[in-house]
């Protein structure tokens, strides 16, 4: 009996993260008609870009910090309402400046969420890997429907009609209002995990390796995030359409890549599976960047399955290196090393502008191989000689 209001706060805070995550993919969604209705430069597309990831990546530690410290369950309605209202704003009034401003207030919400719904998440699965997939899988359905969501509204009625855009936000308050409701009052801090504390210390050296990994992750998901759309419409000649499409297959594979993941790393191990999904994504990246017309749609999709099946393992990992600062731990690898690969956006934009897209986004290519030689020396947490 007790199982199933636990459940339900599961579900909602799945849906939850959805409705907020629903504006990180927004972001780079409206990227191709920023450049078509305002005319924008591969650069200046860039500092949309760079402009929600900037505050958000420095915030995100100071709340993951706070989390650990207080429990804050008052963040999750109240920053996702922030997220969403930022983005609604991105079309109302022409300025470059007031844009800017708009995506930043949203990334400043969407980096208020993630650390306290990671504790949240955490308390309400009791540690289950599977009920964080599936919180995690609430995220990126959030990122698949971004594309969708933002050319209904933006391609029927223009910029101005984003405020339209403000819809998932009020239903992401109201679910993340009952699933606190369902999880109870939070327990203190010191009392949160006691077994986990007695079983061993935080790892910072192996948490620090899987965030250098993860900011790798992070740099080739938002480079391709805000660029792929305007490439495959360049390289395919499809137009909006097939930009929009492109968009979508690499925000979709979140959903698939991140159950497969929680499956894969029961049988295999979670260390293991990480691993061969960053070297997959360096094969992927490289067919995106160098094979040409439709088979680029395959090579997307492979290089979302590479980016996304390690994402809740992510999470688990690394909360496991820090059994002590779960707060922090979820804030860095749910929350920054997402938004830290926008501040790489602007250097991809630039060289697009200077040379061509393909030459920006080859060096995407080697980030993942990085990664792939961060994660050769973890060990999964409490194995004998990690650390």
């Amino acid at each position: 009996m007790k199982q199933t209001p636990r459940t339900r706060s599961i579900t909602a805070l799945s849906l939850g993260h959805a409705c907020v995550d629903v504006y990180q993919g927004s972001v780079a969604a409206l990227v191709p008609f920023l450049v078509s209705e305002r005319a924008y430069t591969y650069a200046a597309a860039s500092g949309v870009v760079l402009a929600a990831s900037l505050l958000s990546s420095v915030v995100q530690p100071l709340f993951g910090a706070l989390a650990d410290r207080w429990p804050m369950p008052w963040l999750l309605p109240v920053s996702t309402l922030v997220g969403g209202v930022g983005v609604a704003l991105v079309g109302v009034g022409g300025s470059y400046s007031l844009t800017l401003a708009a995506v930043a207030v949203s990334g400043i919400g969407v980096a208020a969420y993630h650390p306290e719904a990671a504790r949240v998440a955490r308390r309400a699965s009791r540690g289950s890997h599977s009920a964080m997939g599936w919180f995690s899988l609430g995220g990126n359905l959030g990122f698949a429907a971004a594309p969708l969501m933002v050319s209904a509204v933006v391609a029927t009625g223009g910029l101005r009609a984003s405020p339209l855009l403000v819809v998932p936000a009020l239903a992401g308050a109201a679910l993340c209002a009952a699933a606190l409701r369902g999880v109870g009052a939070p327990a203190a801090p010191t009392a949160a995990a006691p077994a986990r504390e007695a079983g061993g210390r935080d790892d910072w050296a192996s948490f620090a390796k899987l965030t250098g990994a993860v900011v790798c992750r992070s740099i080739v998901f938002v480079g391709l995030s805000a660029f792929v759309a305007l490439y495959v419409r360049e390289r395919t000649g499809g137009g909006d359409v097939a930009g929009t499409v492109a968009l979508f297959v690499l925000y979709l594979g979140g959903a698939a890549g991140t159950v497969a993941g929680g499956g894969l790393a029961d049988r295999h191990g979670r260390i293991r599976v990480v691993q061969w999904s960053y070297a997959l994504t360096v094969l992927a990246v490289a067919g995106v960047v160098l094979v040409p017309g439709p088979l680029l749609y395959v090579f997307v999709a492979l290089a979302s399955a590479g980016l996304y099946v390690p994402f809740s393992l992510h999470v688990t990992l690394g909360q496991d290196y820090l059994p002590r600062r779960v707060g922090t731990a979820g804030g860095v690898t749910l929350g920054l090393t997402v938004s830290v690969g926008g501040l790489a956006v602007p250097l991809i934009g630039a060289a697009a502008d200077a040379a061509s897209l393909q030459v920006a986004l080859a060096p995407l290519v080697a980030l993942p191989a990085l990664g792939w030689l961060l994660l050769r020396t973890l060990e999964e947490p409490g194995v004998e000689g990690a650390g």
